[in-house]
């Protein structure tokens, strides 16, 4: 028995598969705003917005910075 695993990534602004074209409006809101979802799991995150940056901790994968 063979288990075949495959990895997607997913639109850390709107979820959506990545590679379901460009997401322009995901793109120009990413230079102004933190993710909202996980890259690798698309689970919603928990962001914090901070005076000097963000953090967005996903349950599965743990923080991420900027």
């Amino acid at each position: 028995m063979t288990t075949v695993t495959t990895t997607q990534v997913w639109c850390d602004r709107c979820g959506e598969p990545a590679t379901d074209g460009a997401h322009p409006g995901c793109a120009s809101a990413r230079r102004l705003e933190p993710p909202r979802y996980c890259h690798s799991c698309r689970r919603r995150m928990k962001v914090q917005v901070l005076p000097v940056g963000w953090s967005a901790v996903c349950v599965e994968h743990g923080e991420s910075r900027g």
